[in-house]
């Protein structure tokens, strides 16, 4: 098993979350970042939202890799990212 599931507060515009982990007694950080994209000015067809996605991933700090892109709410999208070691 690679990935353990948590929940977290309601999130804001941008937020960092830290985790400390122990793995086999030694202890480890884990640093998330989730970040809002709003569809507020998007066309409305998939296409153009899965190319506003794409950018959106593409044009992020190289230090943070993708985790997760969530589940569509209130005309926005949640899209985590894990600080690379």
């Amino acid at each position: 098993m690679r990935e353990v599931v948590l929940s977290i507060p309601e999130i804001d515009r941008e937020q960092n979350i830290e985790i400390e982990v122990k793995i086999n007694g030694r202890k480890k950080t884990l640093n998330y970042r989730v970040e809002i994209l709003a569809w507020e000015k998007i066309n409305p067809e998939s296409e153009s939202k899965i190319d506003t996605i794409r950018h959106f991933i593409k044009d992020r700090d190289k230090d943070w890799g993708l985790v997760q892109i969530g589940v569509p709410d209130n005309g926005t999208i949640p899209i985590m990212f894990k600080r690379k070691n």
